[in-house]
């Protein structure tokens, strides 16, 4: 039975045998694939970190085409960092409070014609400033003339008998002192010459009515203003009770403005007003780049509104230009007060960490060195500041996002156009760009690294673009800020599979 199964035995051993050799040498291209793909994350990883050994929260890799990394624009972690710089210095802080108003004219009115007819003629251009009492539009005058006519013509025959009356009494006066009439018959003329005299007064009136309707003819400005467009066209009927009536009269010189403020400002406002000071009050667009005009605070409200906790305030303006229109929505400065000769320092320079705020100084030796300071009022691009800084001081208004204590920096001008290195297309964009709060990537990065989205957004090409067909130039300036990303990206690929070394700041392949 032994010598049976032996053979059996043996055949099972070998099979298993030669199973495990073949999925050894199956196994065997795996693991060499594998040793052979750490072998190249490492090479570059060892390459990377010989290439740019800045730590890894520094900037993200600029988008420039071929561009390095954020670090690299800097020259590596211990290079000396770009920043612009002003200088600390004593000046008057304005203290203001801003809020939005709305423009209100001084007086308004309706002008209606007072009687009906005919629109004969207007005697206004819409948009026009008008006088008072100057003539804007004339209204069929002939009915109204007629009337005039007829109530005179009834004055004057009562006024005729009223003077026969008159006469006759006198006479009748002279017979009774003769006895040569009895006293009734005085009494009797006496009597009669009252009751035409009251005849004749109410025809005068009749007759100064009718010259009054015939005065509304001609229609007045009822105040000095702006005329707006006009209600009603010539030929038309005018009613008396019109709604709309002819034109409406707006007076826009002076023009009033009113605001709220905080509560907390009433006393010190009200102090100002009964010393008879000047409050002035800035009148600004509602973006605040463009000032308007400047007026004065005329007066505030008799009660603050519980709701809100403010007050209402009235400025007046003389609009002499017209820059201001009823019911225009404007931004407001009211100036409370002034800090005389206090130091100053650039509002960009404002930091704010855990300490509270600070700002960095540049030393003689071109390191930086934070300061604790205080703020106080902002006037304009100006702050006002507490704390150990002298007047001359250089602080840092731009490139402070790498900024450390007792860093080494290279100070560069503040304005875009005057950089080295800065290209007639780089400066134009520049000039256009608003100048952003400090510590912004995009301000401390070189005229030659800047990123195509920014460029497109200014309104101007990237630098590296001259360096492009023009055909493609043109083609890329039509594209979206998304699309022309996704084009670079393309050409990216294309130029790293073939092979390309591109330079940072090179147009793609």
């Amino acid at each position: 039975m032994k010598l049976q199964h032996r053979p059996l035995d043996a055949i099972s051993t070998a099979r298993n045998h030669v199973g495990k050799r073949a999925q050894t040498g199956k196994a065997m291209p795996w693991l060499l694939a594998a040793l052979v793909l750490l072998g190249g994350v490492g090479v570059w990883w060892w390459k990377l970190r010989t290439a740019d050994p800045a730590p890894a929260t520094a900037t993200p890799a600029s988008p420039v085409p071929g561009g390095g990394g954020g670090a690299r624009r800097f020259g590596g972690a211990n290079s000396a960092q770009p920043v612009s710089v002003q200088t600390v210095r004593q000046q008057d802080i304005r203290v203001s409070v801003s809020a939005i108003g709305s423009i209100a004219a001084s007086n308004t009115a309706i002008v209606r014609a007072q009687v009906s007819g005919v629109l004969q003629s207007l005697n206004f251009e819409e948009g026009q400033q008008v006088q008072a009492g100057q003539t804007l539009a004339q209204i069929d005058p002939r009915p109204f003339q007629a009337s005039l006519s007829q109530v005179e013509g009834v004055l004057a025959r009562d006024k005729a008998q009223l003077d026969g009356a008159r006469v006759d009494l006198a006479r009748y006066r002279d017979l009774l002192a003769q006895d040569a009439v009895p006293k009734q018959q005085l009494d009797t003329q006496e009597a009669l010459v009252r009751q035409l005299e009251g005849t004749a007064k109410a025809d005068q009136g009749s007759v100064d009515s009718a010259r009054l309707q015939l005065s509304y003819t001609r229609v007045t400005a009822p105040i000095a203003g702006r005329v707006g467009l006009k209600q009603a066209d010539l030929g038309n009927v005018i009613q008396s009770g019109d709604v709309n009536g002819i034109v409406s009269v707006t007076q826009t010189r002076p023009i009033a403005l009113v605001f709220s403020v905080p509560a907390i400002h009433v006393p010190q406002i009200a102090a100002r007003l009964r010393a008879n000071q000047p409050l002035p009050v800035e009148a600004w667009d509602r973006s605040g780049s463009r000032q308007l005009a400047v007026g004065r605070v005329a007066t505030i409200d008799n009660a603050i509104d519980a709701s809100t906790d403010t007050i209402k305030v009235k400025a007046m303006f003389a609009n002499t230009d017209d820059a201001l229109f009823p019911n225009q929505a404007v931004s407001v400065r009211l100036q409370l007060d002034t800090l005389f000769k206090v130091l100053a320092v650039p509002s960009a320079a404002m930091l704010r960490g855990a300490q509270g705020f600070y700002l960095y100084v540049v030393n003689a030796d071109n390191s930086v060195s934070t300061r604790l300071v205080k703020p106080g009022a902002v006037d304009g691009d100006w702050m006002a500041v507490e704390g150990p800084l002298q007047p001359g001081e250089k602080v840092v208004v731009d490139g402070v996002d790498r900024l450390r204590d007792g860093a080494k920096v290279e100070v560069i001008a503040a304005d875009p156009k005057q950089r080295a290195g800065a290209s007639p297309g780089r400066r134009a964009a520049a000039s256009a760009a608003p100048s952003g709060a400090s510590g912004t990537r995009g301000a401390n990065r070189p005229s030659t690294a800047a990123s195509p989205a920014t460029d497109s957004a200014a309104g101007e090409r990237p630098a590296w673009m001259d360096r492009l067909p023009p055909e493609v130039v043109e083609k890329l300036m039509k594209l979206t800020p998304d699309e022309r990303r996704e084009w670079i990206q393309k050409r990216r690929e294309e130029r790293d599979k073939a092979g390309s070394n591109g330079r940072p700041g090179s147009a793609p392949n």
